[in-house]
């Protein structure tokens, strides 16, 4: 079966510093994947190289089994390759529901006029309901993203993803930073993401890893050290030894 995201044989190099080493690596369609490693292993380098920030030294990254390598970063979002960032990337100035108006009028090739009344552009004030209602950001629709708590702002990021309609989504951290009172409503929404998309999960915090994958890619060193089940990466122990701390999480 052929993977909707695939890399083969994928290097970086900085200088003489070898960041990312050989790695062929699979996400299967509507996959909950987690890729996880110890700091500095290359993790940011390797979502950076999926996602058109860096350029491979060489190797492949293919979409639905077509190259996709020397595509810029526009192009692989238009072909349904979306991501989040650990640090929150929105639109500080604008509220809620303008910066997801934004974003489904710009995906839709129809433009945005910030002085047309949402609701009379065809069919966007529905999706951005539905939005709204599926990240649980009805409450604040009409506040400024810079003005919202943090657990908000990282829900209306995602909420921003999905209004791209991705087939694929990198999640970087999403829950980074996110105070323990707000924490649960972020990992439930995660939960409930569309199934139809592939989502990888770049994450330290191995509860939430456990908790929402049902497969994990361990980096280390820029390279794929194991790759397995919850189960199988959990009860390892070379990743206990390098990344897990021997004897935590089973």
């Amino acid at each position: 079966m052929t993977a909707l995201l695939e890399t083969r044989h994928l290097n970086r190099m900085f200088g003489a510093l070898q960041a990312t080493t050989d790695v062929s690596f699979r996400l299967e369609r509507g996959a909950r994947h987690a890729l996880i490693g110890p700091n500095g292993a290359g993790k940011t380098t390797f979502i950076n190289l999926l996602t058109g920030v860096l350029s491979p030294t060489s190797g492949e990254i293919l979409l639905d089994g077509k190259a996709i390598t020397g595509m810029k970063r526009e192009a692989r979002v238009q072909r349904g390759l979306v991501r989040t960032f650990q640090i929150n990337q929105l639109f500080g100035g604008l509220t809620v529901i303008e910066s997801l108006a934004l974003v489904v009028a710009e995906r839709r090739g129809e433009g945005w006029n910030p002085f047309r009344s949402i609701g009379r552009a065809r069919g966007i004030d529905t999706e951005i309901a539905d939005l709204l209602r599926g990240f649980g950001l009805e409450s604040v629709a009409g506040e400024t993203c810079s003005d919202l708590p943090y657990g908000k702002q990282r829900l209306l990021e995602i909420a921003l993803a999905i209004a791209l309609k991705p087939r694929v989504l990198l999640l970087d951290e999403p829950a980074a930073g996110v105070p323990e009172a707000d924490r649960q409503e972020v990992l439930s929404r995660l939960a409930a993401l569309p199934s139809d998309v592939a989502i990888l999960l770049i994450e330290h915090d191995m509860d939430l890893v456990f908790t929402f994958a049902n497969r994990i890619s361990v980096l280390v060193s820029g390279g794929l050290f194991a790759e397995g089940t919850v189960d199988e990466i959990a009860h390892d122990p070379r990743v206990k030894d390098v990344y897990l701390g021997g004897g935590q999480h089973g």
